[in-house]
């Protein structure tokens, strides 16, 4: 799973990619002027893993994995003309799109539109990202039409007009000043869209870097911005990345004095979970305890596919239990022996949290 990390020059997106990636990136209060993008790859905190390696005690612990790439300020105006390519391929190449938006003042960093405004930002940002696809969507529009004005193989030219409706669809919206995220498309549409490197139709992630203030998800409720596929977190980033950036267990004496649960960045690698539609399940044994990313809604054998094709491919059945069913029992074999492991089929829809088995002959 990969995420770009993407805003307004100064921003605070390396402070951001910091704290996420326990990075060490300079932070200036000035662009260079390049592109530039920085990738670092994490760990999913989950205390399920930890709790099921006491458990098994394996040779090897593997948590789940998000990529998250810090790139270069999207500057207002940058996408007049089309994104250009490196920049365009390296946003489109992600999953999803968190969106950093500054949302205090510091007169050591100016502000690239003079001043800190949440919702100006977004929407400047969402421009962008909606102009890029215009364009996108406009080239391809001229090149079906004039695919279907010389003519042809009629099952060419059937295919030219369900691909022109539905980038007239995609045209009507991004017209209106509204992401391409906010459309009802069928699996097929979404399918066919995959290639063409539409940013607006990315789920997004808005992050509000609050500085030294509470950090409070509803500070963006005045914006009025309500999009599918989107949600807003706030978070305090320069306290973050400086609690990442500290041994474990010192970080961990600071939130438990000021009563803090867990770091605020945990929550906002749940959320990217959460948005992409995303959770995990684990095969557990004395070589490896291991987490895996798989869509909410795929089945056995997708789960198995998700560990090696060859399994996927020999698939028999699913011998599963619940974390924590397993949890309360101690260990598989008295599992078993309370009749609680379950033997499911290639069309069982996986749970967060399964602890499976996969039974295959290759």
């Amino acid at each position: 799973m990969q995420i770009a990390i993407i805003g307004l020059p100064n921003s605070t997106k390396t402070t951001v990619f910091n704290a996420l990636t326990r990075g060490e990136l300079a932070t200036s209060a000035y662009s260079s002027g390049q592109f530039e993008v920085h990738t670092a790859v994490v760990e999913v905190p989950d205390g399920h893993i930890g709790r099921l390696s006491a458990m098994f005690r394996p040779r090897k612990t593997t948590y789940a994995k998000v990529t998250y790439a810090d790139i270069a300020g999207l500057a207002k105006g940058v996408s007049q003309g089309g994104l250009s390519g490196p920049l365009l391929n390296t946003i489109s190449q992600s999953d999803a799109l968190l969106h950093v938006v500054r949302a205090f003042e510091d007169p050591g960093v100016p502000h690239s539109e003079g001043h800190a405004d949440p919702c100006r930002d977004v929407a400047i940002v969402d421009g962008e990202l909606m102009l890029s696809d215009l364009i996108i969507v406009e080239r391809r529009i001229e090149r079906l039409r004039a695919a279907l004005k010389r003519g042809g193989d009629k099952q060419a030219a059937a295919g030219h007009e369900v691909e022109l409706a539905l980038m007239n669809r995609l045209h009507a919206q991004l017209d209106a000043g509204q992401p391409l995220r906010d459309l009802d498309l069928a699996p097929a549409e979404e399918k066919a869209l995959r290639n063409f490197g539409l940013l607006s139709l990315k789920p997004m992630l808005i992050v509000l870097n609050v500085g030294d203030a509470a950090a409070d998800d509803a500070l963006f409720a005045l914006c009025d911005y309500q999009h599918r596929r989107t949600t807003v977190a706030a978070l305090q980033g320069r306290l973050e990345m400086e609690l990442a950036q500290m041994p474990f267990a010192e970080a961990a004496d600071f939130l438990a004095s000021y009563g803090i649960v867990e770091p605020g960045l945990n929550r906002i690698i749940r959320l990217s979970y959460t948005l992409l539609g995303r959770h995990s399940f684990f095969t557990v044994g004395e070589d490896e305890v291991r987490a895996w990313t798989i869509p909410v809604g795929a089945t056995a054998v997708e789960a198995a596919g998700a560990v090696h094709s060859d399994i996927a491919r020999g698939f028999i059945r699913a011998e599963v239990i619940g974390y924590e069913a397993l949890r309360a029992a101690g260990s598989l074999a008295a599992a078993r022996a309370r009749g609680q492991m379950r033997l499911e089929g290639r069309d069982y829809v996986v749970q967060d949290g399964d602890v499976i088995n996969f039974r295959f002959n290759v």
